[in-house]
């Protein structure tokens, strides 16, 4: 009920065009002509440059799962981007689809009032920019993300956001590879460039350990880099009286969690080894 009450109050637009043909790339645009810091895309909650909830549907293994994601058809789904309305309180949203059955049902499954306005690609683009788009699409494998556009140093670590999961081979025996990738490049960014290290994954994942109680100490840590992401290899000394299995597998998905929220870089794997225990102190 109390979703409800919040939720009649917020104006809800619609960015409606064809798969591949610009829309994300010019979602910020759009966004900010109608003043409207908030977007719905592609399974993802974005507030002006920053992912704060949910999960890329490009991830998912195959075109039905996709589609499954975008719409918010699970209650898991529902629930993670509902939360995150109920604690920003949007006075307005943008939602991004391919029809106008597309984002009416993304709408509905969130509970959102009905679309007042709807803006369609052709409105925005031109049929050459709309064709340019699709051919950048099928020959070259990039998605574009509505969030900040991000430098990339020699030492960087991985993709940017998350590897798309569509996976082609080039024949009977072939190794698959992955066939597109996401990238961002919106049209304008509200904070400029950015430019991440490895360093900075390093740093990250020491201070969480330095805050976890389980964790007594940070014997070394290691950031290597992959062309799915950074892997990173800590090893610690852990605190006596605390399961270590749970507590390294509660820690490691904490710090995914927080290092892809805090850079929207893509984390690989991260190994967390328990080199010994320390043990409480006897009493004299």
């Amino acid at each position: 009920m109390l979703l409800e009450n919040l939720t009649h109050k917020i104006k809800v637009y619609a960015f409606v065009g064809p798969s591949g043909t610009g829309k994300s790339y010019r979602a910020q645009m759009v966004a900010g002509e109608y003043d409207i810091h908030y977007i719905i895309d592609d399974g993802l909650f974005i507030k002006d440059n920053e992912v704060i909830a949910g999960n890329s549907a490009k991830k998912a293994p195959t075109k039905i799962e996709t589609v499954k994601h975008a719409l918010f058809l699970t209650e898991e789904e529902k629930q993670d981007i509902k939360k995150a309305i109920k604690k920003y309180k949007p006075d307005s949203i943008l939602i991004l689809g391919t029809s106008d059955s597309m984002v009416e049902k993304i709408a509905e499954n969130l509970n959102l009032p009905n679309i007042e306005k709807k803006i369609y690609i052709e409105e925005i683009a031109t049929k050459e920019e709309m064709e340019t788009a699709r051919h950048i699409r099928v020959t070259e494998g990039k998605h574009v993300i509505p969030v900040p556009t991000f430098e990339i140093k020699k030492d960087f670590s991985g993709y940017i956001l998350d590897p798309l999961q569509i996976f082609k081979t080039k024949g009977r025996g072939k190794d698959p590879y992955i066939s597109e990738k996401s990238i961002i490049r919106p049209t304008f960014s509200y904070l400029g460039n950015f430019t991440i290290s490895d360093t900075v994954f390093r740093q990250i994942a020491e201070y969480l350990a330095n805050k976890t109680p389980f964790i007594d100490k940070i014997i070394k840590t290691r950031v290597d880099n992959l062309p799915e992401g950074p892997y990173i290899y800590m090893e610690v000394i852990v605190t006596y009286g605390t399961n270590i299995m749970e507590g390294l597998a509660e820690f490691k998905e904490k710090t995914k969690k927080e290092i892809e929220k805090l850079t929207t870089m893509n984390v690989q794997k991260i190994d967390i080894i328990a080199k010994g225990i320390k043990m409480p102190e006897r009493e004299e």
